[in-house]
């Protein structure tokens, strides 16, 4: 799990640094924020516990060098890879109940970007290092109209998480692009809990049986961009 990615994005700032010193006088690409939605697939060990995963990410990219070739970027996300429902009945089901549990992927990260061209069409590359957590939690619905409440964590880990991948920004207005994308996301080795891994005992008591592995994704990501100027 080695980010060489990183090596050649910094390396390729260099070549982009030197163009814009003969070429001053061009205003290249500012920066930039923007929401997509991700589906994820997963790679490696996870793919044998799960299939994928679909959910949001936030990022953006602030010029520090090459006429605004070179950004660096910050990302956050989410990704839900299970959900399952059980119901509950009270008092002679009198008052039945929805016990939903959530199996989720949070992460954040931050690193370089390169943009690797200008105008109206913008390919690029980045990579990215930070934090990885899975988190399992379940909530209880009366079916009352007021939604799901009394939300517990019923398991959670955490782990370092590499992403490097790149995209292609379409301009679709003065400021707004379509933003397409294809990411890997690799994780170090997390515990995780999957769709029939918590039991309820007869006792009442709660056995769970977590996964151990690492887990890499491979993202697609569509959304919109915003340029900053």
């Amino acid at each position: 799990m080695k980010p060489n990615l990183t090596t050649i994005l910094l390396a390729g700032s260099l070549i982009v640094l030197a163009t814009d010193a003969a070429a001053q006088h061009r205003r290249g690409p500012g920066g930039h924020i923007g929401v997509s939605f991700s589906a994820a697939d997963a790679r490696g060990d996870l793919g044998f516990a799960i299939d994928q995963g679909f959910g949001l990410e936030l990022n953006g990219g602030i010029p520090i060098a090459g006429d605004g070739h070179l950004r660096l970027r910050g990302d956050a996300g989410f990704l839900i890879y299970g959900i399952e429902n059980i119901e509950y009945c009270e008092f002679g089901c009198r008052i039945v109940t929805d016990v939903t549990t959530t199996n989720s992927i949070a992460y954040i990260g931050a690193g370089p970007e390169l943009v690797l061209g200008r105008g109206n069409i913008q390919p690029y590359v980045h990579a990215t290092a930070g934090m990885t957590w899975f988190v399992t939690s379940s909530s209880i619905d009366y079916n009352d109209g007021y939604g799901p409440e009394q939300e517990t964590t019923n398991y959670s880990d955490h782990t370092i998480g590499f992403k490097y991948g790149g995209g292609i920004r379409f301009r679709a207005g003065r400021s707004v692009s379509i933003d397409m994308g294809v990411t890997r996301h690799e994780n170090g080795p997390v515990s995780y809990l999957t769709k029939g891994d918590i039991v309820d005992n007869s006792d009442g008591s709660v056995t769970m049986f977590p996964n151990l592995s690492e887990a890499d994704l491979l993202n697609f990501q569509l959304g919109l961009s915003f340029a900053i100027r």
